[in-house]
């Protein structure tokens, strides 16, 4: 199977969606925490608080996953009682397909080995100690995160469509873990060009779980000492049983096999143009980072009514989807953002093309492509959920998929919605640092949203919608 006609089989139309007898199986919903029985258990600082001063490496490590991975809040469910768990990283549906794993080498009062991160106690999970690591893709940083992927978790609800939820949520894991580490004054790089297969049996991953993306971390901030050189052993451990049953979805197999293959060319160069509007500078933001990713949420609705946000706020969103990404499939950028203006003030109500100015990477230009209100239509496009028109301003992130292709085969699949899942993440933390809220919408109709923005196949696939406005409270959340 190849990525378009993956693509082509999981688009949503309203005659699929009317077909459609799927239910949801309550009984047989995964586990969204995925456990290795058996092995050492090391404790985290609780409640650490976020600071570019940690003095050893359970520190460390406790803020870095507190503030890119942990639990966050819950929710109650009034009719039942049920209480699940929120995260600090975002997931389609809260059905949290990604895992990370970490291995260490020379952190300050921490042995050097592999790990699993557990959020459900915030505990790593010493899976192995001494001298691990992963050859190719291994540059001998002091700390290597492999985020991996459970597809299950999203096929139980979502089906074939399922992978693609997947890729936006590494997407998501990405920025998190980078914003985090950034917050804490290190740097980090992304690596998606690595032997799937081989990372999978160096990690002695379960069948189930897939690596997609590899972030290497470094800084003068990580306190380390001199590595361990002893060899690697093994503590066994046993990975959870999510379901009583999994079923099978053969496409998503299928997609993930065609997508192990990468070949490298030369990406060539996105297209450039400008607007007639010219943006304010971007509104400062007011909250710490700490306090922002902390507390976002995705919001289930958005309040409508008169009010809006300023151009100065929406320069400020925009501003934050243009900082650079740091990937070894960076190197040129494959989404575009069309946004939905309902509730903006000095911009008239229309859909409009965002151009980056490359040369002031603060500084946006909007081409205006439809005017008028666009509140039934964003809705409608977004498989009729109102929040899409209740919010002051929704996107399209267009993708332009075959350049991504032509340059990396047909893994420049995974690029595209790790790219939109990692824009996905910095507008949700810009909007929660604006006092906004926002929420990533994956469900949409996707060749009426090329009918409406006026696009051939050529120019771009949407693959990811996005919102943003003013949250309604959602009196279940508990902190």
């Amino acid at each position: 199977m190849t990525w378009r006609e993956y693509h082509e089989f999981t688009k949503h139309t309203a005659e699929a969606l009317r077909r459609s007898r799927h239910v949801l199986d309550w009984a047989n919903m995964p586990d969204p925490f995925r456990h290795y029985e058996g092995v050492p258990l090391l404790d985290l600082p609780a409640d650490p608080p976020l600071s570019s001063r940690a003095g050893d490496g359970p520190a460390f490590l406790s803020q870095l996953l507190f503030h890119s991975a942990a639990i966050s809040a819950s929710k109650l469910v009034p009719s039942t009682g049920y209480r699940y768990a929120l995260r600090v990283n975002p997931s389609s549906g809260n059905l949290h397909p990604t895992d990370f794993h970490f291995l260490t080498r020379g952190l300050k009062q921490w042995p050097d080995g592999l790990y699993h991160y557990r959020p459900s106690s915030h505990m790593a999970e010493q899976r192995a100690t001494g001298d691990f690591r992963l050859k190719p893709a291994d540059g001998l940083a002091p700390i290597v995160f492999v985020l991996t992927s459970i597809a299950w978790r999203e096929a139980w609800k979502y089906r074939d469509r399922a992978y693609r939820y997947c890729l936006h949520d590494i997407g998501h894991a990405w920025q998190s873990l980078a914003l985090a580490a950034r917050a804490m004054a290190c740097d980090s790089f992304a690596i998606g060009r690595f032997a799937d297969d081989e990372i999978a049996r160096a990690l002695r991953l379960a069948e189930d779980e897939w690596p997609m993306l590899i972030v290497e971390l470094r800084g003068r901030a990580i306190p380390i000492r001199e590595p361990d050189t002893r060899e690697t052993i093994w503590h066994g451990g046993q990975a959870n049983q999510l379901s009583t049953e999994t079923i099978a979805y053969p496409r998503i197999d299928e997609i993930h096999a065609a997508t192990k293959t990468e070949r490298r060319n030369p990406a060539e160069p996105a297209r450039t143009g400008s607007g007639e509007i010219k943006l304010p500078s971007p509104a400062a933001f007011v909250r710490t980072f700490g306090e922002v990713v902390r507390t976002r949420r995705s919001a289930l609705d958005f309040q409508g009514g008169a009010r809006s946000i300023s151009s100065s706020h929406l320069a400020a969103l925009l501003a934050a989807t243009n900082e650079p990404l740091f990937a070894d499939f960076a190197d040129a950028r494959f989404v575009q953002l069309y946004l939905y203006a309902h509730r903006v003030d000095g911009v008239e109500p229309g859909v409009y093309r965002f151009w980056p100015d490359r040369a002031e990477p603060d500084r946006a230009e909007l081409e205006l492509i439809l005017r008028g209100d666009q509140r039934v239509a964003a809705a409608g496009l977004s498989l009729g959920q109102d929040l899409a028109g209740n919010a002051c301003v929704s996107f399209s992130m267009i993708a332009d998929i075959d350049r991504a292709v032509r340059a990396h085969g047909d893994r420049g699949y995974r690029y595209v919605h790790f790219e939109a899942g990692a824009i996905g993440q910095r507008l949700y933390l810009a909007a929660e640092a604006l006092g906004l809220g926002a929420t990533g919408i994956g469900a949409f109709f996707d060749d009426q949203v090329h009918r409406y923005l006026n696009l051939t196949s050529e120019q771009g696939q949407v693959v990811y919608h996005f919102a943003i406005g003013y949250p309604v409270p959602d009196p279940r959340i508990e902190a």
